[in-house]
């Protein structure tokens, strides 16, 4: 995608290379569960937990190093 940019200095905006990784939490109860407690542990919740337009539920949080995890179902 050209209007990705090469700097990878905002992990709020895309950048080339490895960007999330997603984890299959097996029910939307688990998914809900594990986010609120990230969330209580004071990490950052970018989105969600919600359903995405293409019908997948999940939420992204950022870990310590700022790298985004999806968590699904």
């Amino acid at each position: 995608m050209p209007t990705v940019p090469d700097s990878t200095n905002n992990v709020y905006d895309q950048f080339t290379g490895l960007i999330h990784f997603a984890i299959s939490l097996g029910t939307k109860e688990n998914a809900d569960g594990i986010t609120e407690q990230f969330r209580k542990d004071g990490f950052e919740i970018l989105d969600g937990p919600r359903y995405t337009g293409d019908g997948y539920y999940e939420a992204v949080i950022l870990d310590p190093e700022k790298n985004r995890i999806e968590l699904t179902i």
